[in-house]
């Protein structure tokens, strides 16, 4: 068969709804990330539903103990064909977000995939069932046409996504040898939009930090003390001004990054942010001026204020309050010294008075990304274009943070990310659900990719 016949055979399968029976039975498995009754759920989903999938694909699998989260294991997977062909790794992620089923449209349940027009409704659809399932389907397709699929495969899947993937760079260190691969091919996230296949070959990164301000161990009385006291909050709000002014912009040197590199601005250029029926208006002013919206998001850092707490918001009461605290995060690209975050916003405030702050650094993702100029970039790119008709997106990164340091950083791949799902999926959200033509040209999309992949040895 050539590629153009398994791309087809591949859409038929799709068209007779064996796709959608496949990812209507993982989605009927409660894995739901932090409830106590998910967890023997997140087992069975790898030995009872994966395994035997993988086992067709001609696969010996295992299930590994997660050392630092027991109840988040994880499935190992390999193929091998021959040592002079390339080893792809493929990764995934069986839970999801709590299903929330109160929540959801009458007619809905989480845990049953409902079609409805053009979409398919359930949780884990779009985040991460859906997308590894797409994966899985376009390999047995080559390998149904080929008797082979002409390259070596080891896939890893995780139970732990939802929680930060804790034990998934142990994992990767510790199955360094296993896991070997000269490339990463995997889904997560949204595409820019529903209608552009997009590429993306790393993420920021992300860590918080809370800045708390005590100033006396309770509140007092403004019309008694104010003006002779110091207001915590009024404080806090001046700190934080001094980090990140009132237009978005980084005024802390040691939290910006360096220059954008010429490659990654030249893979933003045509890359659109927002414009879709349910985005918000993107607001031109905000942010490092002269970048365009797309080097703001995906190619520079951002320091966002997620929570501000003082004297009770609910009930305000006529007191000074004595204590406040802040939670910010800074959405960071490659190149930014994380490793001296908290001392770079502990010395910018006490230069700037305020060295009554205390600086905590709660949690930290490092940022990743692969040279859009890199060999396995430019393949991917003309081989989706080539399924397509049209040259997909590529972004550098993502905006948001996935586990890529595992494998860019533990496992030393090139990483290339080819999403499944789209902005308005309801991630995380009551009606979670993908949309059946993206799904159907992510078939053919990554069956076409595969084939590609079985040629270059």
């Amino acid at each position: 068969m050539s590629r153009a016949d398994t791309i087809d055979q591949a859409l038929q399968r799709f068209d007779s709804g064996e796709l959608f029976a496949e990812l209507a039975r993982r989605v009927a498995y409660p894995t739901e990330r932090h409830l106590q009754h998910g967890r023997p759920h997140l087992r069975a989903y790898l030995t009872d539903e994966l395994t035997p999938a993988l086992a067709e694909l001609g696969c010996t699998t295992r299930v590994v103990e997660n050392t630092v989260a027991a109840e988040c294991p994880l499935l190992v997977a390999t193929r091998h064909e021959a040592d002079d062909r390339p080893t792809v790794l493929l990764y995934g992620h069986g839970d999801v977000v709590n299903g929330e089923a109160p929540r959801w449209r009458t007619g809905l349940d989480p845990w049953t995939l409902t079609a409805e027009g053009e979409r398919w409704y359930g949780r884990g659809s779009a985040d991460n069932k859906g997308q590894h399932t797409v994966n899985l389907f376009a390999l047995r397709e080559v390998l149904r046409a080929r008797g082979q699929l002409g390259f070596n495969l080891a896939v890893l899947i995780e139970t732990g996504e939802e929680r930060g993937s804790p034990g998934l760079v142990e994992a990767c260190a510790q199955l360094r040898d296993e896991l070997r691969a000269d490339v990463l091919i995997a889904s997560d996230g949204p595409r820019v939009r529903a209608d552009r296949p997009t590429l993306y070959l790393g993420s920021r990164g992300v860590t918080q930090f809370t800045l708390t301000v005590d100033v006396r161990p309770r509140d007092h009385h403004s019309g008694n003390w104010g003006g002779v006291l110091r207001n915590a909050a009024t404080t806090l709000s001046a700190a934080i001004t001094s980090l990140v002014d009132g237009q978005g912009r980084i005024l802390v040197p040691g939290l910006r990054p360096p220059a954008i590199p010429d490659s990654v601005r030249a893979a933003l250029k045509a890359v659109p942010v927002g414009g879709g029926a349910d985005d918000p208006v993107v607001d031109e002013d905000w942010g490092e001026p002269g970048l365009t919206p797309a080097e703001r998001l995906f190619g520079w850092n951002t320091v966002e204020v997620l929570a501000f707490l003082a004297g009770n918001p609910a009930s305000p009461v006529n007191a000074i309050p004595g204590h406040a605290q802040a939670t910010l995060q800074l959405r960071s690209v490659v190149g930014t010294d994380l490793a001296g975050l908290a001392a770079a916003v502990r010395n910018h405030l006490v230069e700037h008075g305020f060295d009554l702050i205390e600086v905590a650094v709660t949690e930290s993702r490092p940022p990743t990304r692969t040279d859009p100029d890199h060999p396995w970039v430019r393949w991917a790119v003309e081989s989706v274009g080539r399924t397509t008709g049209a040259a997909p997106v590529l972004l550098p990164n993502l905006g948001g943070t996935i586990p890529n340091d595992a494998f860019a950083e533990v496992l030393g791949v090139p990483t290339i990310w080819l999403p499944h799902s789209y902005p308005a999926c309801a991630q995380h959200a009551p009606d979670e659900h993908v949309l059946a033509p993206l799904t159907r040209e992510a078939v053919a999309i990554m069956t076409g990719l595969y084939w590609d992949l079985g040629e270059k040895s």
